[in-house]
């Protein structure tokens, strides 16, 4: 083969490797976008580099998928039930505690399911992997809880950081539920009363008597406390 066509064949096997190599990093990143959704984009966004996002992403895959994610037995489910009926009615007199106690009972979900609690920011990573579409909530719900130490949330907030912790919470319970609209405070702190409260924060997979979950499972507010006691 003379010098001429092997620089050809040289040249044509690096463009062959060189879109091979364009292709398969297009096909993960439309993996990543698709797995991943909006938060993609904010990866992206920290990472200030597609390349460095992307790998952030990958590892986090790998990371979780070492990880023993196993459902909640019904019993777990029930009791978690539970909890979040006594968060739900708590709320009424003391909205600042039942929105940290939301808190804790959504992360004691996440280690009974397997998922690493140990910290936010890890947190956060793990569930992106499969709650990608729902993890702005928790987000979202984390920063008004960790305002309400410093005495600058109006109760509307409150209420809302309990929705957004009851869209994790619902996804991580494993059943699906028909979430209620909420309703407008009456004022910064003010009671609610009972009846609107079950209303606009019921708990998933509960009765609408508020009183069948508490009937089937213990109270958690022992273990709730002693999670806040732990971090």
């Amino acid at each position: 083969m003379s010098s001429g066509a092997t620089a050809v064949l040289i040249v044509v096997v690096v463009i062959v490797i060189a879109v091979i190599t364009a292709l398969a990093m297009a096909g993960r990143r439309r993996r990543l976008q698709q797995r991943f959704g909006p938060e993609y984009d904010r990866t992206v966004e920290e990472q200030e580099h597609r390349f460095r996002a992307e790998a952030e992403l990958t590892q986090r895959q790998r990371r979780v998928r070492k990880l023993d994610i196993q459902p909640l037995s019904d019993a777990a489910r029930a009791r978690y039930q539970s909890g979040w009926q006594t968060i739900q009615e708590q709320f009424v007199d003391a909205p600042e505690n039942a929105v940290t106690d939301a808190y804790t009972l959504v992360t004691m979900v996440m280690r009974e399911r397997g998922y690493r609690a140990t910290g936010d920011d890890e947190a956060m990573a793990d569930l992106s992997v499969d709650y990608a579409s729902t993890l702005h909530h928790f987000r979202a719900a984390h920063e008004i809880t960790r305002n309400v130490a410093h005495g600058s949330v109006e109760t509307e907030e409150m209420r809302q950081a309990l929705i957004h912790y009851r869209e994790l919470f619902t996804e991580l319970l494993g059943e699906p539920v028909d979430l209620p609209g909420p309703q407008k405070p009456r004022g910064r702190h003010a009671a609610v009363p009972k009846h609107e409260a079950d209303g606009y924060l019921a708990a998933p997979g509960a009765a609408s008597d508020g009183n069948t979950a508490d009937a089937q499972a213990p109270d958690l507010q022992p273990e709730i406390a002693q999670g806040q006691r732990g971090r």
